[in-house]
């Protein structure tokens, strides 16, 4: 997965499609009712993104479906797609969208995709096409699924936990999901399948209780951990649980002691921006998203619009107009869709970077 990533990206930072690079400008979607007018700055020394003529997609966010048996305190799909929450894209849509898009890493994600009757179907039609599937669940569906499926190097279970059983299941809002899910983890180990895990981190999160959590899951031979910010947006902003910026730096201050024990699956350089060692722009395409509405633009947390191709995403979505000190919706957002394209893409790049990241990947 490394390798194809290093090339694809090499590839296109030399020869982007052409045809994503124009910008048309067109109304937004003024009928979103999760839609916030935003206030761009007025000091006028607002430069062009470094990489707003040579962009392109690395990772899909792929959401064939929003239905979910859980109800999250944090998520926001259920409450921003309530009016869609019974339709489903099919298999072939996806796979579709998959070529249409072309990143070289399709994240499955929703909603809990395992709801989805053809999602063994797509899974495998696009790990055909030579691409890595990230499939993401909140487990609870793994043991019975997971037979479903083949093991392949192209193929991930991303199974998400908050924290040990009793915050996770406080997380979910049900008991009994943390336990299910480390039974679906084993079963799924059993089989041969690769288990990497996902792991929200919120205002009241104990960093050592995450670090408790990584110690256990090796025991289960678990290949991989992913570790964000939570973040509030449109449909889900509570204070409460969220985290500004400095919130965030100072949960994360000690996030390489992570990273040189555990197998984080993140860019050094990202989580460097994470502790508040390095600054990033945000470069939402590389992490574009697509559900039963479309192309959804800007982000995979801000909604100003749906567009029916992906060329309409990347050209008529006014990325200028996005990323902190541009949207006050962005202000306090360091979360990984955003920024790690930033760091696999090398920019604010630094002398040693390339040395820390040839190191990173052979110590995992």
């Amino acid at each position: 997965m490394v390798a194809t990533m290093a090339g694809y990206i090499a590839k296109n930072k030399l020869r982007p499609r052409a045809e994503w690079q124009k910008t048309v400008i067109v109304d937004e979607d003024s009928s979103n009712p999760f839609r916030i007018i935003h206030t761009l700055r007025t000091d006028g020394q607002r430069e062009s993104h470094p990489m707003i003529n040579k962009r392109f997609p690395i990772v899909l966010m792929l959401e064939p479906l929003h239905a979910c048996n859980l109800t999250c305190t944090g998520c926001g799909r259920i409450r921003e797609y309530e009016s869609t929450i019974r339709e489903r894209l099919t298999a072939a849509e996806c796979i579709a969208a998959s070529d249409e898009c072309g990143a070289p890493i399709v994240s499955i994600c929703g909603g809990e995709p395992f709801l989805h009757p053809e999602i063994h179907t797509m899974t495998a039609g696009i790990i055909e096409k030579g691409r890595h599937v990230i499939l993401c669940t909140n487990g609870m569906f793994l043991r019975k699924k997971a037979k479903d499926f083949q093991p392949s190097t192209n193929l991930f279970f991303n199974v998400h936990l908050d924290g040990l059983q009793k915050n996770h299941d406080i997380a979910v809002e049900r008991e009994g999901v943390y336990q299910e899910a480390i039974e679906g983890i084993k079963h799924a180990k059993s089989l041969g399948f690769q288990v990497m895990t996902n792991t929200t981190v919120y205002k009241e999160t104990d960093m050592n209780e995450i670090w408790q959590l990584f110690e256990y899951l090796e025991t289960l031979g678990v290949d991989g951990h992913a570790i964000s910010p939570a973040y509030g947006y449109s449909a889900v902003n509570d204070r409460e649980i969220f985290m500004t910026r400095e919130d965030i730096i100072e949960k994360f201050k000690d996030i390489e002691k992570f990273d040189k024990r555990f197998p984080l699956t993140h860019n050094p350089v990202f989580l460097e921006f994470l502790s508040g060692k390095r600054e990033l722009p945000c470069t939402a395409w590389g992490n574009p998203t697509y559900n039963v509405k479309g192309w959804k633009g800007p982000c995979y947390l801000i909604t100003d619009n749906h567009y029916k191709t992906f060329e309409d995403l990347m050209t008529k979505t006014r990325w200028n107009d996005y990323g902190a000190g541009n949207d006050p919706r962005c202000e306090h957002c360091m979360v990984h869709c955003g920024y790690e394209p930033s760091a696999a893409l090398g920019i604010n790049g630094k002398f040693m970077d390339t040395f820390k990241q040839i190191s990173w990947l052979l110590s995992k």
